[in-house]
């Protein structure tokens, strides 16, 4: 799909700014381009993040059989009741309305089987029914396409792909004023996209900036997620004030393929809830042994239960069999992964798909209310980037994409019924004039390495009080060298997101040390029962210390 014109690097004002183009972002820009002029940041591609790549579908109540009051359960359930019922109730009862928007964008949904039946709806684990609307098995990839047509065409959306957030603009950066009001003034971002010379950091200004920039599994040296997943948006609201939530609670994907090629290629909740197998190489079922709900249990439940039979018999991986299914089944329902695999030597029709658990999906995140609104002035936020109440200690299935789109939606509609705030004050450029390009870049790659393989080790599936000290002790002496090296050298791509892994390590770290008990995705040895009442793990930046 082409693409808009890359603008010139220079400082740029628009109405409202909104950084990320997936399924959030463009759902709040669309919205907002009704009221003004408003420019998406893509830090790659425009569809580079992790809508495209979701497999399954949108959760909704579109069956006559199902309620919102299910829906909503089922969602407390999976969330281990750290969910806050307000919100479920919110996302459950805006989820058709979701959907019927999308249809009208011209996502082509299965059609139903009956007549009966406007759309084809499946199940997927932790549901009561079957409640998944979908595009085959690469609905975000549909969902993608659709929102980005619609955002070219909009005469009032300026889409800029290959620019990289670095710091959010606030009252630290206004020219002239000693003592500002505390609020959002837009982001400052790195042009990656200019081919010779020195890459330039843009000014991007607005009275209302939007944060849609995903999550951070990439935090794991095992993901599921594209490799821009890597916590910008959360660090960047962390530095400017902002608090975050349930940062300990990192879904890790059940069904990840094991192949030495491919390590992030996932294979779709839908696999299980159609009917599909786990099993040992020698054939042999296993999850009745950890669920009564065998494969159709919580991602949290399964992925331990792979985890822990790989630990206990010292197996590399264990099988997701579909091949009971029958060929036609798997080729109709699966047609994307069934070609994917192909491709790789694996006919999943006939033979096991071999899968092991990877780091999927954020929980936690930059802390909203219904509205989208954070901590700070002219600061919105919608998506994995936030913790919104949703998703409490453990996702629903296909609960994800319908976040984006009912908060994408809530948070324009806020930004509109404020009223258009003043025009941002003079905000001081990019100061580049005590710094030098690096001729260290091997620094950046290693600590990346090291980073990641610390948490995968040390702050996994399951978790203890040693391992997490080991990890608090590693990931501060990172932290300190990676911030020595920002503030001596020019900023890279590659720099921008280790900066920013870096503190969102540390943010689950501490949010996992300070979790007593075991709940939903965070499964601790030392501590196995889950306490009585569930409560928000909630970090402040401005106790203590002045963020920067």
């Amino acid at each position: 799909m082409a693409q808009k014109p890359h603008l010139p690097p220079e400082p740029r004002a628009f109405d409202a700014i909104v950084i990320g183009s997936g399924a959030a972002g463009l759902t709040a820009a669309l919205n907002l381009a009704a009221h003004g002029r408003v420019a998406v940041l893509a830090k790659g591609d425009l569809a580079a993040g992790s809508t495209a790549w979701a497999q399954g579908g949108i959760a909704a109540v579109l069956d006559a059989g199902d309620t919102v009051e299910a829906h909503v359960e089922d969602t407390m359930v999976a969330g281990a009741g750290l969910n806050h019922r307000a919100t479920v109730e919110f996302v459950a009862a805006n989820a058709s309305g979701a959907i019927d928007r999308l249809a009208a964008l011209g996502v082509p949904f299965n059609p139903g089987e009956t007549v009966s039946e406007r759309w084809h709806l499946t199940r997927e684990g932790g549901h009561s029914h079957r409640r998944i609307v979908h595009v085959d098995d690469a609905t975000g990839w549909a969902v993608a396409q659709a929102l980005i047509k619609a955002a070219q065409a909009h005469p009032n959306i300026t889409l800029v792909p290959h620019m990289a957030a670095i710091d959010l603009i606030t009252h630290r950066h206004v020219v002239g004023t000693r003592f500002p009001q505390r609020r959002c003034h837009g982001v400052y971002a790195l042009d990656t996209a200019v081919a010779t010379g020195r890459r330039r950091v843009v000014a991007f200004t607005a009275p209302a900036t939007v944060l849609a920039t995903g999550g951070a599994s990439r935090v794991y040296l095992y993901s599921t997620n594209p490799d821009g997943a890597t916590g910008d948006g959360i660090a960047m609201a962390w530095r400017a004030g902002c608090r975050v939530s349930n940062m300990e609670f990192n879904q890790f994907h059940p069904t990840c393929l094991y192949h030495p090629k491919v390590r992030n290629f996932l294979i779709t909740e839908a696999a299980r809830g159609e009917g599909g197998h786990l099993k040992l190489p020698d054939g042999t079922r296993f999850m009745a042994r950890y669920d009564e709900r065998l494969e159709l249990a919580p991602r949290d439940v399964v992925a331990r239960a792979i985890d822990a039979e790989m630990k206990r018999l010292g197996l590399d991986h264990v099988d997701l069999d579909l091949t009971h299914l029958g060929a036609d089944f798997v080729r109709g329902h699966f047609p994307t992964i069934h070609a994917r695999l192909l491709e790789l030597g694996i006919d999943c029709t006939v033979q096991p798909i071999p899968v092991v658990p990877a780091a999927h999906y954020s929980c936690g995140g930059v802390m909203v209310d219904l509205k989208g609104r954070t901590d700070l002035a002219g600061l919105w936020a919608a998506g994995e980037v936030t913790q919104s109440g949703l998703h409490g200690a453990n996702r629903l299935a296909s609960n994800s994409l319908l976040e984006c789109l009912v908060f994408g939606q809530a948070v324009a509609d806020d930004i509109a019924t404020t009223g258009r705030a003043e025009p941002p004050p003079e905000i001081r450029p990019w100061d580049e004039s005590r710094v030098t390009d690096s001729d260290e870049e091997v620094v950046i790659a290693h600590n990346w390495d090291e980073l990641r393989r610390t948490m995968w080790d040390y702050v996994g599936i399951v978790r203890t009080d040693k391992r997490l000290e080991r990890a608090a002790h590693r990931v501060k002496t990172l932290r300190k060298e990676v911030q020595d090296y920002y503030g001596n050298f020019r900023v890279t791509a590659d720099l921008i997101e280790l900066r920013n892994l870096v503190t969102v390590a540390d943010l689950i770290v501490r949010s996992a040390r300070g979790r007593r008990e075991s709940r939903g995705l965070h499964y601790s040895t030392d501590h196995p029962h889950m306490a009585n009442v569930a409560v928000d793990s909630v970090l402040d930046p401005m106790q203590g210390r002045e963020p920067g």
